[in-house]
């Protein structure tokens, strides 16, 4: 009648797994935080960009029309 009991086995064993990463997880070196960086800043400068270009198109090619 209640599912209390299998909705707490399921919390404990995701508990389990989040922690099981978290001991195989490390710090990263400098390095690789600043590669992290570099690439995280590309990809939001590119979508930006994309999204620029899309509301230029938008605003500007009815004009010509």
């Amino acid at each position: 009648m209640f599912e209390a009991p299998k909705i707490n086995r399921n919390i404990g064993q995701v508990l389990k797994s989040y922690l099981r990463v978290l001991k195989l997880s490390k710090k990263p070196s400098r390095e690789e935080f600043l590669m992290i960086s570099k690439v995280a800043g590309a990809g939001i400068l590119l979508i930006g960009f994309v999204g620029f270009i899309i509301y230029v198109l938008l605003t500007e090619v009815p004009k010509w029309v």
